[in-house]
């Protein structure tokens, strides 16, 4: 049976810092027996296809992660997602999506279940009209005047908040490319 991925790498390509060419991740990739490797921009957003039995996503991300290590000497967070369930998370967005601007809306995806306590410091009234709601693993995030500028995406991001769980945010956009690529 064949199912596609997404792997979503954090951090990397940012400032000239850590980088990691798309032409490099697709061969390692394919490297690792992955068919059909695109990426999707400069900042880690790769998909794929395989045949082989399906491992759970944390073994095929570990894969990932340590195939980065090897080939560029320095470790890269990475989380692999099914395309159902990329998909599953664009269809659960509790914003308006379609309105708004894909600088406007983002998603976190995390390498584990997140639930409202860990965000309980966070009085969302404050940062109003700014918003946040959690889903599968993912949280997502209306910035109305974007990401840069977003107080509350800097507090969601205090490492208090995010202590012990990977996390990596896309914006609208991408999180729409890659629905699209993962089901091309």
């Amino acid at each position: 049976m064949t199912t596609t991925y997404a792997a979503l790498l954090r951090g990397i390509n940012v400032g000239g810092h850590r980088k990691v060419p798309m032409a490099e991740l697709r061969s390692l990739l394919a490297d690792l027996g992955h068919r059909d490797v695109r990426t999707y921009l400069q900042s880690g957003n790769a998909v794929f296809t395989t045949d082989d039995e399906a491992p759970a996503e944390e073994e095929r991300t570990a894969a990932v992660e340590n195939a980065l290590e090897k080939r560029f000497g320095f470790r890269v967070d990475c989380l692999v997602r099914s395309a159902p369930y990329l998909a599953a998370v664009a269809e659960a967005c509790p914003f308006p999506a379609a309105e708004l601007e894909g600088k406007q809306l983002h998603v976190t995806y995390f390498d584990q279940p997140v639930g409202p306590e860990r965000f309980t410091a966070i009085d969302a009234a404050a940062f109003l009209p700014e918003e946040f709601r959690l889903g599968d693993r993912a949280l997502y995030l209306y910035a109305p005047e974007g990401l840069g500028r977003s107080k509350l995406a800097e507090a969601l991001s205090r490492p208090a908040m995010l202590k012990g769980v990977v996390a990596t945010t896309r914006n609208w956009n991408t999180v729409v490319k890659l629905v699209e690529m993962t089901r091309s």
